[in-house]
């Protein structure tokens, strides 16, 4: 019984086909949180694939209906050993992006795994289902060679809301404040900084989307009959924005720009590079805010982002002013962003620059988190990986893009470690969604070694500095 065996049988467990064949009934259920159709797909992937697949394990798991959304429900499960014992709480979530098989290419299903050489193609590959059920298998190959006792207790929560914001993922963790008690989350979710590179973040960017819009009249009026006479509302709204971000991408209003980079922050990224791997975008390397490191815009700083906007017909144009104006935005912002505020600042600036006509409707917010890169579970983490993999992981100290993290993190106070097995072009939200089977291999062995060594920790939650 040691170690190596273990990530020995988490390879063993890919190679077979096990794993895969766990992956294909998985991503076969249409779970697509967004649409309200899909609920019973929602319901019966917990019901008749993974409540099984945890009890295998030694789980004792219920379905609970989410407090907020009934059609986004929870699966809770709880493996405990021993009360006295130190407890690990694990997310995932089961649910997906609309799948638009139409736009996917030829020979792909959305709801099929397809394997194409090193790639398995497939909704949910990626984000979630493989990431959880990576975990999962990984678990009881660790169990399997510990002979059914790990030394700790594990709580799993899958999320069948995520892609739709985790609505009731906060309200379920303070109703089950005590349920989910535990000391330590392992999250994962999102992608590695490349494919070829271990990861660990530590929480992520918060979201908050925003609609803009000026509504001058009820009614549009001719161009040239009332030019220069009637406001255009369209006019008047990419003149609000642009008071708010540059060309370049740069916050102007200072209550959308964060603190400066804190210290420890800055020398963890100064360790990553922004991936510019084949299916990754060129980086414009003039945009975003002066003086940082693409590393540092993308996940140090804050983004006003606008993603769709309107006003008129775009596809028939005619000659008029038109009656209003939409812009649809979003900001990503990190940790020390006084959100809560924001929506009042707006306020205040557009009234102050002539801007009144401009309404503001804050339509979703996310908080952001981050443990801090200094805390005793990151490097223990660190460690893990490099032990499994042999080359020394990148640290995240958030992601990107935003996790409903807030509900472990601030909620239920605990530190949270996220391991993702995914890679920044594997298309997650988009058509042709895939995965690289070489890193799904690395990722068991990954997950095998911390559910290891979390055995070997013995009491010592968390683990002492060295």
């Amino acid at each position: 019984m040691d170690r190596q065996h273990a990530l020995a049988r988490a390879a063993a467990h890919f190679d077979s086909g096990a794993f895969l064949a766990d992956l294909e009934r998985r991503v076969a259920h249409p779970t697509e949180s967004a649409f309200p159709a899909r609920e019973p797909p929602l319901r019966e992937y917990l019901t008749a694939e993974m409540v099984p697949a945890v009890e295998r394990l030694g789980f004792a798991a219920r379905i609970v209906e989410n407090p907020v959304s009934a059609r986004h429900p929870f699966l809770v499960a709880r493996r405990v050993e021993d009360p006295a014992l130190p407890t690990v709480l694990t997310y995932g979530h089961g649910d997906v992006q609309p799948a638009h098989p139409e736009q996917w290419r030829a020979g792909l299903d959305p709801w099929r795994v397809v394997v194409e050489g090193d790639r398995w193609y497939g909704r949910g590959v990626a984000d979630n289902k493989g990431q959880h059920s990576i975990n999962l298998a990984a678990l009881e190959q660790v169990l399997a060679e510990r002979g059914q006792r790990l030394g700790y207790n594990v709580t799993l929560l899958l999320d069948m809301g995520e892609e739709s914001g985790s609505p009731g993922l906060s309200e379920l963790c303070a109703q089950l404040r005590g349920e989910l008690a535990a000391d330590l989350l392992i999250g994962s979710d999102g992608p590695r900084v490349a494919a070829d590179r271990p990861t660990v973040f530590l929480g992520s960017r918060g979201s908050m989307n925003v609609t803009f819009r000026a509504r001058a009249r009820a009614a549009s009026h001719h161009s040239g009959n009332w030019g220069g006479v009637l406001a255009n509302p369209a006019t008047v709204l990419l003149n609000a924005v642009a008071s708010l971000v540059d060309g370049r991408g740069r916050l102007l209003l200072d209550a959308l720009r964060p603190p400066a980079v804190p210290e420890p922050v800055r020398r963890a990224l100064a360790e990553i590079t922004v991936d510019q791997g084949p299916d990754s975008p060129v980086l414009d390397a003039d945009w975003g805010e002066p003086g940082l490191t693409p590393s540092e815009r993308l996940f140090g700083w804050n983004t006003l982002e606008v993603l769709a906007m309107t006003s008129g017909d775009p596809d028939g144009p005619v000659n008029a002013i038109p009656a209003d104006a939409r812009v649809h935005c979003q900001l990503r912002f990190v940790v020390g962003t006084d959100w809560e505020s924001i929506e009042e600042r707006l306020r205040e600036h557009f009234d102050r620059h002539g801007f009144g006509m401009v309404e503001i409707d804050v339509e979703h917010v996310m908080a952001a988190t981050r443990l801090h890169p200094e805390d005793p579970w990151v490097g223990w983490t660190l460690g893990s990986l490099e032990r499994s993999t042999g080359r020394a992981p990148a640290l995240l100290p958030n992601l990107g893009g935003s996790l409903p993290n807030e509900a472990f993190a601030h909620v239920l106070g605990l530190p949270t470690v996220w391991v993702p097995h995914s890679y920044p072009g594997c298309a997650q939200h988009a058509p042709d969604e895939h995965l690289p089977a070489p890193l799904v291999r690395e990722a068991l062995q990954v997950m095998a070694g911390l559910w290891w060594d979390l055995g070997e920790l013995g009491s010592d939650w968390p683990p002492r500095t060295r």
